[in-house]
């Protein structure tokens, strides 16, 4: 499949054909395996006290003959404390068991449990290449909800990686016909639910995914567009090209960039990652 290249004023400068990554099958299933994986990773342990719930001194002899024991005077043999005495009748209060007020949980959450989900070498780069053509695709890029030119889809000239300001590259992603697309990812919502109380109250909509060569100017430029992310090739996974597990996003390659992973063979069956 060729691709027409466009320069920062919308001009076709040639015709590039996409490396063999982007004829791999769409598998949704497979992308959303991979991006849980790499969720899971960032997945915050947590868990109980080991100590919650057993910091009382409860202790009840259960032998026929003990002082202080409950045998033979219908009582159940629930871990209890004491509270008063009366003589050999003691008040007892139950403690520890998971079923007493103040006792442990029967089952807490185990901060030593591993979240992390393992996938297998080869099916991550299978999920990546799927999600590379997924980008391709444009009923797929429309059905996720962005705002593409007729003319979509085409690569960016290597004149992209030059820009220094965000400015300038607002203005040339609007010479290529994005202006809609920059307004709804402008457009950002307020939370439902409590979240909005603790620091995330708004939440933005995902944009551009800008693929670049190298380290190069436009890393920081288009970092400031609202929803936008950019990365080098050879760093790209499954969620920076399926968010949410939804593949499809709009992602804007350079010709540069198209170079690489066809010359290093990224991501493919026998490649370099």
């Amino acid at each position: 499949m060729n691709i027409k290249v466009y320069d920062t004023k919308n001009t076709e400068t040639k015709s590039v054909a996409l490396p063999a990554q982007f004829s791999e099958p769409v598998r949704s299933d497979l992308v959303k395996r991979a991006v849980l994986a790499l969720q899971s990773i960032r997945r915050q342990k947590y868990g109980a006290s080991p100590e919650a719930g057993k910091r009382y001194s409860a202790y009840l002899s259960k032998r026929r003959h003990n002082y202080k024991g409950t045998y033979g005077i219908g009582q159940s043999r629930t871990p209890r404390k004491i509270l008063n005495r009366r003589g050999t009748r003691f008040y007892y209060v139950g403690a520890l068991a998971p079923q007493t007020v103040g006792g442990r949980r029967a089952h807490p959450p185990k901060a030593e449990k591993v979240w992390a989900q393992k996938i297998n070498v080869k099916e991550r780069r299978k999920a990546i290449r799927s999600a590379l053509a997924a980008t391709m695709v444009k009923d797929l890029v429309l059905a996720r909800g962005h705002k593409v030119p007729e003319n979509f889809p085409f690569a960016l000239d290597a004149s992209f990686e030059a820009l220094a300001k965000t400015k300038d590259v607002v203005l040339a992603l609007e010479a290529l016909g994005f202006k809609e697309e920059l307004d709804r990812a402008a457009t950002t919502s307020i939370r439902a639910g409590k979240g909005k109380m603790r620091g995330r109250k708004h939440v933005s909509k995902k944009s551009f995914l800008f693929v670049v060569s190298k380290d190069c100017p436009l890393l920081k430029a288009a970092a400031n567009i609202s929803g936008a992310d950019i990365v080098p090739v050879q760093s790209l996974n499954a969620e920076l090209l399926a968010p949410g597990t939804h593949i499809g996003r709009l992602t804007l390659f350079t010709d540069s960039a198209l170079d690489v992973l066809s010359q290093r063979n990224l991501f493919a069956q026998g490649g370099a990652k």
